[in-house]
């Protein structure tokens, strides 16, 4: 039987192994009901405390305010890039975005089918190796909402300081929620895939200040935050496995020390493998600049593919896998997200610094 490897894939993810034992546990007999949570209704009330108690636990994880609703979806963090607007447009339907990557072009080109949008800071003359500033007097102020995409998976960059603004600022933290702490305040909604920090595939959450929502009637009911979130995400059949796995994510994240014991853990695990790319003479990073480098997401490459596929090879001999990176930069990503263990870095840390081409 093939041992746990350490899998670096940028999502889906790995998951936390204590999460993944209780989970096989309680597969066939969800705490003595007889059934696994898969069979559940989502009316019972074994499941009503499983989404109940997920909910609670990420209020109590990220400090989110009274005024904000948790929302459970499926579609992915894709589909936000249609609600989001949907939900939050004023009459002129603008809104302005912030050009990363490749999930905030995705992001661009949806909402272009709703409204008029205006990119105000753009990287992609540089192949999104940067953060570009984010000037204040670009933003407009007439402007429904502000979009920016808080880490780029594929590339590497974090936004870590915000632009002073008058409109929401919309969030999509798909790669970075729950690693580092933030201020949910800052923001006016917040949407995440699972696959990276939460659990399995298949669920997105949204936190969405209560007066942004319930204003927009011409949208479709299955697509209207205010209604979902009177349903308490039950509007229709949520994607109920995956809200326990996510369930059992916050629990585990509880048990060690929550989301600021999770950012140190992770400040460490990306410092080793940043300064073993640095010291190479072999490889260099995508993102040069220190302070836009991502905590998860970790792009890097020597001259040659060849080179490129060597390393590869020899790291999967140590079970590092999944460290190929995507086609649009090429070489590595090491993608260090929660439930990576420190030992899994220090490994492709070691590798990095040992690997002669």
């Amino acid at each position: 039987m093939q041992e746990r490897v350490f899998n670096f894939s940028a999502g889906p993810a790995t998951l936390p192994e204590e999460v993944l034992k209780i989970a096989a546990g309680e597969m066939l007999n969800y705490k003595g009901c007889g059934m696994s949570v898969m069979e559940l209704s989502h009316r019972s009330p074994e499941f009503t405390d499983i989404i109940q108690s997920a909910q609670s636990l990420l209020r109590k994880l990220m400090d989110i305010p009274e005024n904000y609703k948790v929302l459970f979806l499926q579609g992915g963090a894709s589909l936000q890039f249609l609600m989001a607007p949907l939900n939050l447009f004023n009459s002129d339907k603008k809104a302005d975005y912030v050009n990363t990557g490749a999930w905030s072009k995705k992001a661009i080109a949806e909402v272009k089918k709703l409204g008029d949008v205006k990119v105000i800071a753009d990287s992609s003359d540089k192949t999104f190796s940067y953060v570009p500033e984010i000037k204040p007097q670009s933003i407009r102020k007439d402007a429904s909402f502000l979009h920016i995409t808080s880490n780029n998976t594929i590339y590497g960059t974090r936004i870590s300081s915000l632009p002073e603004t008058s409109i929401p600022i919309v969030s999509d933290m798909s790669s970075m929620i729950l690693s580092e702490k933030i201020k949910v305040e800052d923001y006016g909604l917040i949407y995440a895939g699972a696959q990276k920090n939460i659990g399995p595939s298949g669920v997105a959450v949204v936190i969405v200040r209560d007066d942004l929502i319930g204003h927009n009637l011409d949208i479709p009911s299955i697509l209207d935050y205010s209604l979902i979130a009177k349903s308490e995400s039950m509007f229709n059949t949520p994607p109920t496995y995956g809200i326990y796995i996510a369930k059992l994510v916050f629990e585990y994240l509880f048990d060690r020390g929550g989301v600021e014991a999770m950012q140190s853990i992770n400040e460490r695990k990306a410092k080793m493998i940043y300064e073993a790319i640095d010291q190479s003479n072999v490889f260099e990073a995508h993102v040069k600049t220190k302070e836009d480098r991502s905590l998860m997401n970790i792009p890097f490459f020597a001259e040659s593919d060849e080179i490129n596929q060597r390393f590869l090879k020899e790291a999967e001999e140590k079970g590092l896998k999944t460290l190929k990176g995507h086609r649009t930069v090429g070489g590595m990503r090491a993608s260090i997200y929660n439930a990576m263990p420190e030992k899994g870095c220090e490994i492709l840390a070691d590798h990095i610094s040992n690997f002669r081409p």
